[in-house]
């Protein structure tokens, strides 16, 4: 499935039903009293979080969504329907704006939850509202009230309590299959993820946590180059960041600052949040380069590991779960 995560059309709430005009019709009474009934209230567009949802894909395509209008009024004081409100599901996480003003209208980050985008208008009230004991046969009843229309963007950042970045193929993705049962693309070249992963990770009593892996940065990631700028947005919900750098960089506190950079320049909230650094593929140097791996950088404990062998990934879940105790705190 194709992975979406921003969409933009129009929503339009259903126009009210007019009120009636009628009067009561009865044997020996030729012409009663009003009797005109409301009319219905036009139906609302509806915004609602479906948890099965992963991407807005299946908003992409359509443009409008208008809801039902209210039926008018009937004699007898019978009022009319109210339109049919339309229901529009999205992912957790899904940002709603308003595109012409960009004013926020909603963060819909819980299952089930409801935003009206755009309410019907009110049903109007029937000839029976206006009778007098000056005027007792009002031959005039409301009209309905247009309902509300906008334009909308709506923009996913996916829910996780951990995300991962770092260079292409600096190994997010095998470790995000080795410690979840996510099964994101794996290869030996870069830019083989290009669309967020998730997988929820198990580990020991601690409640389970779930893990964004993003396609890899490069330097001026911010600026648009490469993937980067287009995904960074998804770890702006995550609770803590792990920098994953190969272990085999020539030189990994450069690395570090460059990832360190495209994240300030992206959004400098981000180096608020906990980070852990991870130095991935350790199995692929010798007991003596290993050694001689740096044991911190910056003040933060550098958890060196392996995805294939498995080695060190118990101290590095171990730092994880500190850091989101420590968030959650």
């Amino acid at each position: 499935m194709d992975f979406i995560d921003e969409v933009s059309f129009w929503v339009h709430g259903g126009k009210g039903g007019n009120g009636c005009v009628s009067f009561r019709r009865e044997k020996y009474v030729p012409k009663g009293g009003p009797d005109g009934g409301d009319g219905g209230d036009g139906g609302s567009v509806i915004i609602r979080v479906n948890p099965n949802f992963s991407t807005l894909i299946d908003l992409r395509h359509r443009r409008r969504y208008r809801a039902g209008n209210g039926q008018g009024g009937k004699g007898k004081r019978m009022s009319g329907k109210k339109g049919k409100d339309i229901i529009i599901e999205v992912p957790q996480g899904t940002l709603i704006k308003d595109r012409e003003t960009g004013a926020v209208l909603g963060d819909l980050t819980t299952p089930g939850q409801e935003l009206i985008v755009a309410k019907g208008g009110k049903g109007g009230r029937g000839n029976a509202h206006f009778a007098t004991s000056t005027w007792q046969t009002p031959d005039f009843a409301e009209s309905g009230t247009e309902g509300e229309s906008r334009y909308l963007y709506l923009e996913l950042k996916i829910l996780a309590d951990v995300g991962l970045v770092g260079l292409p193929n600096a190994g997010k993705s095998t470790l995000l299959s080795s410690v979840s049962a996510a099964r994101p693309k794996i290869a030996d070249y870069p830019f083989t993820t290009l669309t967020p992963n998730l997988g929820i990770v198990q580990y020991g009593d601690f409640k389970s946590f779930v893990m964004a892996d993003i396609p890899g940065l490069i330097e001026d990631a911010h600026a648009g180059k490469g993937l980067g700028d287009h995904f960074l947005k998804h770890i702006e919900r995550t609770r803590v960041l792990v920098f994953v750098i190969e272990a085999i960089s020539q030189n990994i506190y450069s690395v570090y600052k460059t990832l360190l950079r495209e994240l300030e320049l992206f959004n400098s909230s981000l180096l608020e949040k906990p980070r852990i650094i991870a130095l991935s593929k350790i199995d692929l140097l010798s007991e003596y380069d290993r050694a001689d791996l740096p044991s911190s950088l910056d003040g933060l404990t550098c958890c060196p590991f392996s995805a294939v062998t498995g080695d060190g990934l118990k101290l590095f879940l171990d730092s994880i779960i500190q850091k989101l105790s420590e968030a959650k705190k």
